[in-house]
């Protein structure tokens, strides 16, 4: 029996439609499929003289572009594993990242490449580069020198030997690793299978029908950020057009949702602060905007008033609120009403569990927990990640064993069964801290925060003292309101008991996100630990 693998779905969909468009750029650059398997193919030879293949890893580091969509695509030809990595942020972290993934090779921009070779990690041989030059095209002139070892890309690309035997390929395979924050500081690299992923790309055809959806993809997300996987491979199983957008449009309401009604787009996945700046700056809301046909949204809870205003601006689009974390990528989804009740202040539930993955919930000694009352999400299935990269220990710590031998990944996240299967978010294990007695969950505090209607964004951080925990709350309001401690604690009032009130509020224009868009816990609470500056 032929072994299914995400390399394989580039060239069906280039034998099914090989002049359709694979991918676009901002500036208006494209690949049909036969080139972007033609260019995919190259890059894999190169690879493959180099003495990668199967089991090996490489590295991306390349801002989101046309090069780093064909990078992905020729690494997974070549057998070999790949490992994004945030092309915006800090260089050492990256490097570290791409040591800690002992990889082999590594396409990189041709900024990156001196870097790259003045800060690898001492213990570990040097990887060989595919250098891409900075606003070049997928075929475009390299210039200045670079190492000999190494390689141009275009060079790669206008290489027409032939090429070398195909590796066997598995569904057990690694296919990539992504790397997230580390309670320590220290980044985990998240390890995925072929099966792993087209798990969750066999559910999203059985849940969504994307190809009957529409023929035009945004990738929004940064291809080191799970989301991503979905833009890539499932717009390519439909044979369809993936619109790249790059880090700085994807960051900007006004011209992100230019691009958004220019483009055409038909399906849309992003974490919800993304959505909810759109329905704020974006102007999405316009007359005549041409709405995605099917929104996605994942990451991070979606405040119920941005939510319902996007709802109000796009009452047509089909609307799911996905969950899962990178280990898993989606394990749970709830789809969203076309009209959302006015009564209604708190976010959707995270819904059933998404098969043939399976889902319990267990209290604090392991044991299954009634419906109804709040646990900890467990999963297990042939989605959930291998482990993590050189991290036995940490992989044996994320996993409990059934009674039947089975893995149950242990996703740190407390929910509620409502008895039907259909899940309440209550927060994160690791932020619950125990003050006056009284066990708090700090996601609950921010869940009150967002109910109110002048807030845009919230992040809650402890700080631990001789006196015991002090809580702070860090408040973004949206435009135009008043910035008011006394109002904010009185709404906190309402709903959260005195315990649970913030001990101090602190009012700034925006909070601090990771490259995933995700609220940046770290740096808050850095700033929480000088004390911040309070209204």
């Amino acid at each position: 029996m032929e072994q299914r693998h995400l390399s394989r779905m580039l060239e069906e969909a280039a034998a099914r439609r090989p002049d359709h468009p694979a991918v676009e750029d901002e500036r208006g650059g494209r690949l049909s499929y036969a080139e972007l398997l033609r260019t995919a193919d190259r890059i894999a030879t190169r690879l493959a003289r180099w003495g990668v293949g199967r089991g090996d890893r490489v590295g991306i580091w390349l801002p989101k572009g046309i090069p780093s969509v064909a990078a992905i695509h020729g690494v997974l030809r070549s057998g070999a594993a790949y490992v994004p990595v945030d092309p915006t942020g800090p260089t050492a972290r990256a490097s570290a990242i791409l040591g800690a993934a002992g990889v082999k090779a590594a396409v990189v921009s041709a900024s990156m490449a001196s870097v790259l070779r003045n800060e690898w990690p001492v213990g570990g041989p040097m990887p060989r580069l595919i250098v891409v030059d900075e606003g070049a095209d997928p075929s475009g002139p390299s210039s200045g020198p670079i190492d000999p070892l190494d390689a141009r890309w275009d060079e790669v690309l206008a290489d027409n030997a032939p090429s070398p035997l195909a590796p066997p390929r598995e569904e057990d395979d690694l296919a990539y690793i992504l790397f997230t924050s580390g309670s320590t500081g220290q980044p985990k690299g998240v390890m995925l299978s072929h099966a792993n992923a087209l798990t969750f790309l066999d559910w999203c055809r059985s849940a969504f029908e994307p190809w009957a959806i529409g023929d035009r993809f945004a990738s929004h997300a940064p291809f080191h950020f799970d989301l991503s996987i979905f833009d890539l491979f499932a717009s390519c199983a439909c044979a369809a057009t993936v619109v790249v957008i790059g880090e700085s449009t994807g960051k900007d309401p006004a011209r992100l949702g230019a691009f958004l009604a220019d483009r055409s787009i038909d399906v849309w996945y992003s974490a919800p602060s993304i959505l909810a700046m759109l329905v704020e700056r974006g102007g999405i809301d316009r007359p005549g905007f041409a709405a995605p046909r099917l929104v996605l949204f994942a990451g991070e809870v979606f405040p119920i008033e941005p939510l319902r205003r996007l709802r109000a601006a796009w009452p047509l689009a089909r609307m799911w609120n996905l969950y899962g974390p990178t280990e898993t990528n989606v394990c749970t989804a709830e789809p969203i009403p076309s009209a959302i009740p006015a009564e209604r202040d708190s976010p959707f539930p995270i819904g059933r569990v998404c098969p043939p993955l399976r889902a319990k919930v267990v209290d604090h000694d392991g044991r299954d927990a009634p419906p109804g009352t709040v646990g900890e999400l467990l999963i297990a299935g042939p989605g959930v990640m291998r482990g993590y990269f050189g991290r036995p220990d940490l992989t044996e710590a994320a996993f409990l064993e059934g009674p039947d031998g089975s893995r149950w990944y242990r996703t740190g996240d407390l929910v509620r069964d409502d008895g039907t299967g259909r899940l309440d978010f209550h927060g994160r294990r690791d932020r619950m801290i125990k003050r006056r007695g009284y066990r708090i969950e700090l996601g609950e505090i921010e869940a009150t925060l967002y109910r109110h209607k002048e807030v845009d964004r919230v992040g809650v951080v402890a700080r631990h003292g001789e006196e015991g925990a002090a809580i702070e709350a860090f408040v973004a309001l949206k435009p135009g309101h008043k910035k008011s401690i006394i109002a904010m604690k009185r709404h906190c009032s309402i709903y959260l008991p005195n315990y649970m009130i913030p001990d101090t509020i602190t009012f700034i224009d925006a909070l601090p996100a990771t490259s995933t868009d995700k609220v940046d816990y770290q740096r808050l609470s850095a700033m929480s630990s000088i004390g911040g500056t309070r209204s």
